[in-house]
């Protein structure tokens, strides 16, 4: 067992089963009820006070739950807008889920203007905590984790939000997902921060989104640290316009536990950053460390596709400022014949050097690497796919590029201070 998970489980084992009952006040002497806020009650059924709460919640209402760590068998839902969700603490308030039938989410939240902070959930069957069109959510405070070593039976995702525009995730620590960590997907206006990604196949990843900033996270021990992909048959396409920058993507070493015809099943273990068929795409002031095949890979998309509205390449990535140390020493998955090629190791960017598809006319992909002279490159040359390997040109020197603005930081309406 990874050493990290084995301190997280072993603070939630130590965790209070359920708040110590106190002794009945005298009715002429109880305090008022506060208006909006519902404390769920440790005593009966916990499970079954949560969701009555959820269900019987007004717009504008807070839900309090008290310190413990209660089973669940079946999972929650939402779905009353302007909702706070509230635990005592990540580590103090635990839905556990361990005996949890069937694969669905630990919590399904399909509601407007929700908060979701301090507490924690564990061991779902399917995702963690999943939201669908749920605008100007908040993620915030929240542990999601899977016990044990990393395993492809765990839940796809750990903080699943799709189909939205606002969304918040903050201070959040997600570990073991057998997809991604923390996932915004077909989603608009993001923000990802200060939050914790480890022991997940991807950490974070963006997917068919746009207007994103993913800044101050840590996203180690993933096989992948950080993913921004785009990717064909979906109801949102065309992703474009996300900012990685200020995070820690350092060892992400873990073997690939995804499973088996899962997309990021393909992402090789010991990469930092996979930026595919995406546009406006800007990487600055991150630290790079020690991801055993290759610090930032930039690719079209891969594989066969008949959706016409589709575009699988890259356009307008720009990497600048970023440091890059380590790693890079046992290239694994797809590049590792390609490592083999160069002498057994990979620099610290790679790009597939896609530039058309099936045939067609070369595109302008612009490519903007303004690292340090230093810090290494190599385009494979491979032109298109599908891939004819006996066609690629690999270069070191860095393409000829045109300067991409950065753009302006993401505002949400509801990101707000922490009381």
């Amino acid at each position: 067992m990874r050493p990290i998970i084995l301190a997280a489980v072993a603070a939630v084992l130590l965790a209070p089963a359920a708040c110590s009952r106190k002794e009945a006040t005298a009715p002429e002497a109880a305090a008022p009820a506060e208006e909006g806020i519902t404390h769920v009650s440790a005593e009966g059924d916990f499970a079954e006070n949560l969701q009555l709460a959820l269900i019987e919640a007004e717009p504008g209402d807070t839900i309090v739950m008290p310190e413990g760590t209660f089973a669940f068998t079946t999972g929650l839902s939402l779905d009353v807008d302007g909702v706070t969700l509230a635990g005592a603490g990540q580590g103090k308030t635990i839905l556990d889920f361990a005996g949890q039938t069937g694969a669905g989410e630990g919590l399904l939240v399909t509601a407007d203007d929700v908060v979701l902070t301090d507490f924690g959930i564990r061991d779902t069957k399917g995702d963690g905590i999943k939201s669908k069109d749920s605008d100007r959510i908040t993620y915030q405070y929240l542990t999601v984790e899977w016990s044990g070593e990393p395993k492809a039976t765990n839940g796809a995702y750990g903080i699943y939000p799709v189909e939205s525009t606002d969304v918040l995730v903050q201070n959040c620590t997600v570990r073991g997902a057998s997809d991604a960590g923390i996932y915004v997907g077909q989603s608009e206006n993001i923000i990802v921060r200060d939050s914790i990604a480890e022991y997940n196949v991807a950490g974070i990843e963006i997917e068919n989104s746009s207007y994103a900033d993913v800044y101050g996270n840590i996203a180690r021990h993933n096989a992948g640290g950080i993913l921004v992909f785009d990717l064909p048959d979906l109801p949102v396409m065309g992703g474009h316009s996300t900012r990685v920058y200020d995070n820690d993507i350092v060892e992400n070493n873990t073997v690939n536990f995804a499973p088996v015809g899962n997309i990021v099943a393909g992402v090789p273990s010991g990469t930092g950053l996979i930026v595919m068929a995406n546009s406006d795409v800007y990487v600055t002031g991150n630290r790079f460390k020690d991801n055993r095949t290759v610090h930032a890979m930039l690719t079209a998309y891969t594989e066969p596709f008949t959706d016409a509205a589709y575009n699988p390449l890259l356009t307008d990535i720009t990497l600048t400022g970023n440091t890059y140390e380590g790693g890079l020493d046992d290239p694994q998955g797809m590049l590792a014949p390609v490592a083999a090629a160069l002498g057994g190791s990979l620099p610290a960017i790679v790009t597939d050097g896609v530039t058309r598809w099936n045939g067609g006319e070369d595109q302008p992909v612009n490519l903007v690497i303004a690292e340090a002279p230093e810090v290494g490159f190599i385009s494979l040359g491979l032109g298109e796919y599908p891939l004819d390997p006996s066609k690629m040109q690999p270069a070191m020197d860095r393409p000829a590029s045109t300067p991409v603005p950065e753009r302006e930081p993401v505002v949400l309406p509801q990101d707000k201070a922490r009381p």
